[in-house]
């Protein structure tokens, strides 16, 4: 096995064991003790691929955004069609899926970022380029961005845990937010109001 593919392998088997542990035992478990243990790895080779502890956050980072951005691009290769704006559709259904999933790990992460903003550099790049795609897209790029970062803070609200709506309120929100329906291109245009009538005065 060539050197490459050993630290390949090393990287997926730490990635693995820190998701294992993250979801088992929480994130303040997570030491590179228990990643070597869990992982099988030695302390040796998993020093020589991540220094730290936040070096391994870093690739959970990588990992996870690489996780949504292949689920967006199937969303839209199976549903895209069905939408004014498959981009945007894709997002909305991205934070639905991040409801689902893990909140240990984001919030690992983004213990990491509140004490060190640039963490999140490559996240902001990747979203950048999402949020240009999407506005490329846009019949009213306001109103497109308005369903992007309202579905944003119903995924974040969520997984902190001040989201007043159940799950079935939640997904049923998602799903006014993915649906067409609720945005058409053009506003209703306003029913014509009757004219007043006038008062007729009686003859003399």
């Amino acid at each position: 096995m060539d050197n490459t593919t050993r630290s390949e392998r090393t990287k997926a088997a730490v990635i693995e064991a820190a998701l294992a542990i993250i979801a088992r035992d929480g994130a303040g478990r997570l030491t590179l003790d228990a990643i070597a243990k869990e992982s099988g790895v030695s302390k040796g080779g998993l020093l020589h691929q991540f220094p730290n502890k936040r070096a391994v956050l870093a690739a959970l980072l990588e990992y996870q955004a690489d996780y949504y951005t292949q689920f967006a691009e199937a969303f839209v290769a199976e549903h895209g069609a069905a939408y004014a704006e498959p981009a945007l559709a894709a997002q909305i259904a991205v934070f639905r899926e991040i409801v689902k999933g893990s909140n240990s790990i984001a919030f690992a992460i983004l213990g990491v970022a509140s004490q060190e903003p640039a963490f999140m550099s490559p996240v902001r790049e990747r979203d950048e380029q999402t949020i240009a795609l999407i506005v490329s897209q846009a019949r009213d790029p306001g109103r497109s961005l308005a369903r992007l970062f309202s579905a944003r803070g119903l995924a974040l609200s969520a997984m902190l845990g001040t989201c007043p709506l159940g799950d079935v309120e939640r997904d049923r929100m998602f799903e006014y937010l993915l649906d067409d329906r609720n945005w058409p291109a053009e506003p209703p245009a306003p029913a014509e109001a009757d004219e007043p009538r006038r008062s007729r005065r009686p003859t003399s």
